[in-house]
């Protein structure tokens, strides 16, 4: 039997909140780099992210989880930043 995406009961809500905030940071870093018109670096780029979500899903901490969403985003504003020069 496939193992269920739901949450576990057990969840507290500021628990379910950062779950929240850390796909919606995934799903957004995965649409920007769709935007990237090189297919090599697009695809780096998509492996690159996959990888580190991954390589930090099981982190429980909340300072940790909290620095990592932040440091997320700073590289997300980066990639905006840059794609949008690469289009000027």
């Amino acid at each position: 039997m496939a193992a269920s995406r739901l949450p576990p009961a057990t969840m507290t809500l500021k628990q379910f909140m950062r779950r929240q905030q850390v796909l919606l940071l995934y799903r957004k870093i995965l649409r920007a780099i769709k935007q990237i018109p090189s297919d090599s670096d697009r695809k780096y780029l998509q492996d690159w992210a996959r990888e580190e979500f991954k390589r930090n899903k099981n982190a429980t901490e909340e300072d940790a989880i909290r620095m990592m969403i932040t440091q997320g985003n700073m590289q997300l504003k980066e990639l905006e930043r840059t794609l949008a020069l690469a289009k000027s």
